[in-house]
């Protein structure tokens, strides 16, 4: 794609309008209750938001290209938290990384309910496991009569605070590891029962979707069902498939890690499109709702988007905006586009709503769900999204309208106006003041509401 054909696609995506759907998502029956909508969620581990429509955008990857022809793409979406761990609890429980106190990644065989580290100014005590007080989709899904399977990586606490534990009548493919020492066996070393009864020549992610198509086989009309694929994939190491880094090595000039990157991602389109397959045999797909989505920034060249999920950057557009695309076949129209910013937050209340469950069953949560953008009845409420993380002194980001702003521990900030600077090259906080203080001062109420003030710098403005 040359670089005019880019700046032509961000702007077209810039301009993108909501269209109208009309098909309502949960279907009335004459008794007056509702039918629940089973519900897929596709988890890919570093799937950048520009590795699907940039740097990667001449691979044959046909199952997620059709994803977005077939579906809504958000195209405005962020991980609330664009680190492994808390990504992963904010979709879970729709609450904001800050309120769970889980704001980084959970160390492996971390001692302590807490932990903190040097690099963070603030000491901000994070959690080592997702508290079970702590209620998932998985567990209202549940409660309303579901199935409930979770494949793959969790990375939220060890044993006891596994997924059945959440919610989840089965597991799979479950470690308390942030990543795989290899995609072939030994998978995880020899310390590690999960799938220690690998064959030679296997490949992680395709036994994860062995296991997560089992699953689906089982299904029927009968009895709504969920089902959690959290790939490992495409997070280091970048080890490929052998016969995908040979293709690509042939056909592209990649090669290093992006090659080995790149061959991981084309099988997780092959493991997109084999569990699509099942559901479509078993007449399933119509009543299904199926999300594909990214857990942060990718660790490679995320442009036109500044920054990644490494080196101090997440909180910008290339660490925290990522892949989201929501597919209901024959209810949600195809190739559809919303603007609008989602969250990984959104997740819960979406899947909470979908099955009929009152929202307020789900107790307290940060995010919103999508039913209204998914069934065309309307607009989301939110006026803001807060992201907000604690590794180094940058630790939070609030966007409103166009406007973003990135604070710091020591009391900096930075502004930036999407709309017409979307690779945050300039901070005009300085020409703008009054909307610099604006933003610094929701953001200081919103961490006022979430129990962390005494995090909060004095900020200079």
């Amino acid at each position: 794609m040359t670089t005019r054909a880019r700046v032509l696609w961000v702007l077209s995506i810039l301009a993108a309008v909501i269209p109208t759907v009309a098909t309502p998502m949960v279907r009335a029956e004459p008794n007056g209750g509702t039918t629940a909508v089973n519900s897929v969620v596709l988890f890919v581990d570093d799937l950048g938001w520009a590795d699907l429509a940039y740097r990667l955008s001449d691979l044959p990857t046909p199952n997620i290209d059709r994803l977005r022809a077939e579906g809504m793409t958000f195209v405005n979406a962020y991980a609330a938290s664009p680190t492994c761990s808390p990504s992963r609890a904010t979709m879970l429980t729709g609450r904001s990384a800050a309120r769970l106190r889980l704001a980084r990644h959970i160390p492996h065989n971390a001692t302590g309910a807490f932990h903190t580290i040097e690099s963070d100014p603030a000491r901000f005590p994070s959690r080592n496991w997702l508290p079970l007080e702590e209620r998932t989709f998985a567990e209202a899904l549940r409660d309303r009569g579901y199935r409930t399977a979770f494949v793959g990586k969790w990375h939220l606490g060890p044993e006891a605070y596994f997924p059945i534990h959440q919610g989840f009548d089965e597991q799979h493919g479950v470690t308390d590891r942030g990543q795989p020492r290899s995609y072939y066996p030994s998978f995880f070393g020899p310390d590690v029962e999960t799938y220690a009864d690998g064959e030679v020549g296997a490949y992680l992610t395709d036994r994860m979707t062995d296991d997560a198509i089992g699953f689906l086989e089982r299904q029927s009309e009968a009895t709504p069902f969920h089902l959690s694929v959290f790939y490992y994939a495409v997070h280091t190491p970048h080890v490929g498939r052998r016969d995908l880094v040979a293709r690509l090595a042939e056909s592209t000039d990649l090669e290093g890690a992006e090659l080995e990157h790149a061959a991981m991602l084309l099988a997780v389109d092959e493991s997109v499109g084999r569990a699509r397959s099942v559901l479509e045999r078993k007449g399933l797909s119509q009543d299904t709702l199926l999300l594909f989505v990214g857990d942060q920034g990718g660790p490679f060249d995320n442009s036109p988007l500044r920054g990644q999920k490494m080196g101090g950057t997440a909180l910008y557009e290339g660490g925290s905006r990522v892949p989201f695309v929501a597919v209901w076949p024959g209810h949600i129209p195809g190739g559809t586009v919303v603007a609008a910013p989602g969250t990984t937050e959104d997740v819960f209340p979406t899947l909470v709503e979908a099955s009929g469950v009152n929202d307020s069953d789900g107790g307290e949560v940060d995010g919103e769900s999508l039913m209204p953008l998914l069934t065309g009845s309307g607009s989301l409420r939110r006026d803001q999204v807060v992201l907000y993380r604690s590794y180094e002194s940058r630790y939070a980001a609030i966007r409103v309208g166009d406007w973003k702003l990135i604070a710091y521990r020591d009391g900096r900030s930075e502004l930036y106006d999407l709309g017409a600077d979307p690779s945050e090259s300039e901070d005009v906080g300085d020409a703008h003041s009054a909307t610099r203080r604006d933003l610094i001062d929701r953001l200081v109420a919103w961490e006022r509401r979430m129990g962390v003030e005494a995090f909060t710098p004095p900020f200079d403005r």
